[in-house]
């Protein structure tokens, strides 16, 4: 998964599942579920992460964040991984990758609401589709 470029900056989490569960085009929920170790990559800089920093943007109500070193994360609100996995409970682990240059000046990352809106409008756009082809059905039903 954080092969792909557009994954690179995503959380890999570790899951313990118990009881039924539905399957859904990209995974399954089940009855129970809980987060064991949550795998976080090197920082946009290279260095390895070490703390969960306001990644600067989101949706209303929800603060996304992502991984960072301190040096990246200084101007930002940000918490360590100690600090996240004890608010988190239930013996969550958290655990970062080594990082792959020694001091490599921060790259400015993208908003990534661009991402999102694309990804909303695909969405929308096979909702529509649905909802013709089952409007189209009930007119050749109504017509004589």
């Amino acid at each position: 998964l954080t092969c792909l470029t557009e994954h690179r900056r995503a959380v890999v989490l570790e899951i313990t599942v118990l009881g039924s569960y539905i399957r859904y085009e990209r995974g399954m929920r089940y009855a129970r579920q809980r987060v064991r170790i949550a795998r976080v990559g090197p920082c946009s800089c290279g260095r390895a992460s070490d703390r969960f920093a306001d990644a600067g943007w989101g949706r209303a109500g929800w603060r996304t964040v992502t991984g960072s070193c301190a040096g990246c994360a200084a101007d930002r609100m940000s918490i360590s991984f100690p600090g996240f996995a004890r608010l988190a409970g239930e013996r969550l682990t958290v655990s970062a990758a080594p990082g792959t240059a020694a001091a490599a000046p921060p790259r400015p990352e993208a908003g990534g609401t661009v991402p999102e809106l694309v990804a909303e409008a695909a969405l929308l756009q096979a909702r529509l589709d649905w909802f013709q082809s089952e409007l189209a059905k009930v007119i050749d039903r109504d017509e004589p």
